[in-house]
């Protein structure tokens, strides 16, 4: 069998990493993939980015299964136009990957469908926007959260600790679009909403339209610094499982979260397929409330969730894509996944490209390096982007597989890594 991963980060890395596992995969593609899948022999790497380019290439090579990585392809309509085509992809259709690539609509469906998330508000006018800010400001004190309505590769949340950052980051998403954001039909509009206290998980299902299986559970950690301070990014670290996901919170964010949104987006005629990622804030009575949606596995969250799946990864998605995710119950590795990003110099404002990596681990069973910003030139790996590594390891505890994946990091060398040392904290505490 012929297998094609669309995308080029750590969480494509990781999709072929184990989609390769198969027993009954034979090849796997990534287009366009990255330095990592370029030098590893078991990928293929395929220089495609447009749905028509990559639907003709599935066509041609009889490609079994195409596995969508990032949300860009998705809200473009990679999914539609591979299923007009009788081709057999795993992901949301353009409809249904609304529910990420707009956080407006999103939070409009949650009202409709009565799912727990932070009061907001939506504005295309600045003034409108200002003005909110003032009063919600003025009546709740800061912080408060203001969202950019488009795609924004992770970074189009501005959590403002004082009513100067909330006014300056609508000045921003309205006009001058530093963030490089995707505007949905209709121009820039800006989603500001009460700051919801808490812990937050990332909570990742399995759809096929009507059946659900639950991933294991993760947490990223946002910011740059440790301690979490610092710019938020695109996620510094994850580890799986996340305590803070009891028992009683896994179960009320199926039948609170997951469940009405299922049925929801199926009765308005959107059924969603795909990864389902649901941020979750839990407060401190266990009450998990919706950050936002995603329509794809998380990154870091893939990495570390892949590394303690047992189960094989091709078969649990030619169920998916067959509807028959009913008849599938998924095997975990006992061990915690904790997983560490290396970012480039400069990142996330003006993360620096180029730099030669010299040095990396050998991957084993305990230890793996998924490549993110990398690239292969003349035989020899570059950074390409703000985040460049995961370095991703198993352990029987949080602090073991911390200390694992740190060895793995300081194994690697190139100009101006940057890393948190203190991925998995919160657990420790626990």
């Amino acid at each position: 069998m012929k297998v094609l991963v669309i995308g080029s980060g750590g969480r494509e890395h990781a999709l072929a990493w184990k989609l390769a596992q198969s027993e009954r995969v034979q090849r796997v593609y990534v287009a366009p993939g990255n330095g990592g899948t370029a030098s590893d022999p078991q990928f293929v790497t395929v220089p495609l980015h447009s749905p028509e380019a990559l639907a003709d290439f599935a066509q041609t090579e009889k490609i079994v299964l195409t596995v969508v990585g990032p949300e860009a392809p998705l809200a473009a309509g990679v999914v539609d136009l591979f299923r007009s085509r009788g081709l057999r992809i795993f992901g949301p259709t353009k409809a249904a990957a609304e529910l990420e690539s707009s956080k407006a609509y999103a939070k409009d469906f949650m009202q409709r469908h009565g799912i727990p998330t932070a009061r907001s508000a939506t504005f295309t006018d600045a003034a409108a926007a200002h003005a909110y800010v003032d009063a919600e400001v003025g009546a709740t004190g800061a912080p408060i959260v203001v969202k950019a309505d488009g795609l924004a590769a992770g970074k189009g949340v501005v959590v403002a600790m004082t009513p100067d950052e909330a006014h300056a980051a609508i000045t921003d998403m309205l006009s001058a679009n530093t963030l490089g954001v995707q505007h949905n039909a209709g121009g820039a509009r800006v989603v500001v909403e009460e700051f919801m206290q808490g812990e937050e998980a990332s909570f990742i299902v399995l759809c096929d339209g009507g059946n659900v299986v639950t991933l294991a559970t993760s947490q990223d950690h946002k910011r740059i610094f440790e301690g979490d301070t610092g710019p938020n990014t695109g996620g510094m670290g994850a580890y799986s499982p996340a305590p803070v996901v009891t028992p009683n919170v896994h179960a009320k964010a199926m039948q609170e979260i997951i469940w009405p949104t299922v049925h929801g987006m199926a009765r308005e005629g959107r059924p969603f397929t795909g990864f389902l990622y649901a941020g979750l804030m839990i407060d401190g009575q266990g009450q998990p409330r919706t950050v936002e949606f995603n329509c794809r596995l998380g990154d870091p969250e893939a990495e570390v969730i892949l590394m303690r799946l047992k189960s094989d990864l091709f078969e649990l998605l030619m169920h998916a894509t067959d509807g028959t995710l009913d008849k599938v119950e998924l095997q975990w590795d006992r061990r915690i996944a904790l997983g560490v990003v290396m970012a480039a110099a400069g990142y996330p404002a003006a993360p620096r490209k180029g730099d030669a990596i010299t040095a990396l681990p050998a991957g084993t069973p305990e230890l793996q390096v998924f490549h993110a910003g990398t690239t292969l030139q003349d035989g020899r790996l570059h950074t390409s982007g703000g985040r460049v590594l995961c370095v991703t390891a198993l352990g029987d505890s949080v602090k073991l597989a911390q200390q694992r994946a740190l060895e793995g990091v300081r194994q690697v060398q190139f100009d101006g890594a940057q890393w948190r040392n203190d991925i998995g904290h919160r657990a420790i505490k626990h």
